[in-house]
């Protein structure tokens, strides 16, 4: 019971979020960071591609991808797993790869586009990692590195966290983004890094956070 809470949490900010870029259809099209953008960045085609890209493949990868970590799911449905996890490697490909590219026009200069590109590095890297470690048989690594891999998608949440509180702490929102976009993603590794070395032993099975 006492890890029900805080999971049940974890997937409600899960699917809040990745159902979040939804209205970025419904209301104008300078809604929310977009209003931050130069207007030439804005009106370039591929830049325009890859955003949206990033952002639906990416709310769809967060939206699905904490259904893995349920134990009993792996167990009774193995086919299931699998198939959110093939939709969920899609979703980080092509919203890694978009992501990486519009990190370069990053608000906030040198310091963002390094946070942000980092971000779609180790997410990229994680999740081809887990891949091929499960092609491999290596089941406690691909478990391991999903662990790590969706550390790195829930950035989208944790982004939501820290931006609004670091612009109310500063009265600035140009310090405030250059500082969540390292804070967004890094406290999230080192979380998952410890709740990796917590699980290990959990009778072989990393994916018991729930219980």
């Amino acid at each position: 019971m006492k890890n029900k809470i805080p999971f049940a949490l974890f997937a409600f900010l899960a699917v809040s979020v990745g159902l979040y870029p939804i209205i970025y259809w419904i209301l104008e099209p300078t809604f929310g960071l977009l209003a931050t953008k130069d207007a030439a960045v804005l009106q370039d085609a591929v830049w325009k591609a890859c955003f949206y890209t990033h952002i639906l493949f990416g709310g769809l990868a967060l939206l699905i991808g904490w259904i893995n970590f349920l134990k009993n799911l792996r167990i009774k449905n193995p086919y299931l797993h699998r198939l959110v996890g093939r939709i969920y490697f899609a979703s980080v490909i092509l919203s890694g790869v978009s992501g990486l590219y519009i990190a370069q026009f990053a608000t906030g200069g040198l310091i963002s586009r390094l946070g942000f590109s980092s971000l779609s590095i180790i997410w990229l890297f994680t999740t081809v990692g887990a891949i091929h470690a499960i092609r491999k048989f290596k089941i406690s690594l691909h478990q391991r590195l999903m662990i790590f891999s969706y550390a790195a998608c829930f950035a989208a949440v944790t982004l939501r966290i820290w931006l609004p509180l670091l612009s109310l702490i500063f009265s600035d929102f140009m310090i405030a983004y250059r500082m969540t976009s390292w804070l967004c993603w890094v406290p999230n590794l080192v979380f998952a890094y410890f709740l990796n070395r917590k699980v290990i032993g959990d009778t072989n099975n990393l994916y018991s956070l729930n219980q």
